[in-house]
């Protein structure tokens, strides 16, 4: 039996080895790239100060508010901003940026709402006394022994 599987396992060997696999060949040829090009430096600009501010006013909406900033182009930004909070307290906002110091804010909250001042009143705990009623009557249970299943 051994002696026919060696036989067989010759025989296919030598089939299979007539027969190499297709060599592949791409239908175009790969392309071709050139080196990436190095990043070219950061192109360096000229200072652009500038300055503006805005401000509205919509009874309509009920939306006030105004922003106005200064930035000397060096990195220096100086501004403020305020707007009507809800309860009609003004809140205004200052604020500095520059590369040493980072962003620096002053919030401001004036006028507005007023709580009026509320003072507990003193507390006095009542004195106590017995209760107005009279305990109810009736007896207690009388006691009766569990029920014991005869076998």
């Amino acid at each position: 039996m051994a002696a026919k599987f060696v036989i067989f396992a010759a025989c296919v060997a030598t089939a299979l080895a007539q027969y190499s696999a297709p060599a592949y060949k791409p239908a175009y040829s790969a392309p071709a790239y050139s080196a990436p090009k190095a990043y070219a430096p950061e192109p360096a600009y000229a200072p652009t100060p500038y300055n503006f501010e805005y401000s509205v006013n919509d009874p309509h909406t009920y939306d006030v508010h105004s922003q106005s900033e200064y930035s000397d182009g060096n990195g220096y930004v100086k501004g403020t901003y305020s707007l009507v909070e809800a309860d009609g307290s003004i809140r205004t906002v200052e604020y500095t940026a520059d590369d040493h110091s980072g962003f620096n804010a002053v919030v401001k909250n004036e006028g507005g709402y007023k709580a009026p001042a509320y003072a507990a009143p003193a507390y006095s705990a009542p004195a106590y006394s017995a209760p107005a009623y009279a305990a109810p009557a009736y007896s207690a249970p009388a006691y009766k022994p569990a029920y014991k299943p005869a076998y």
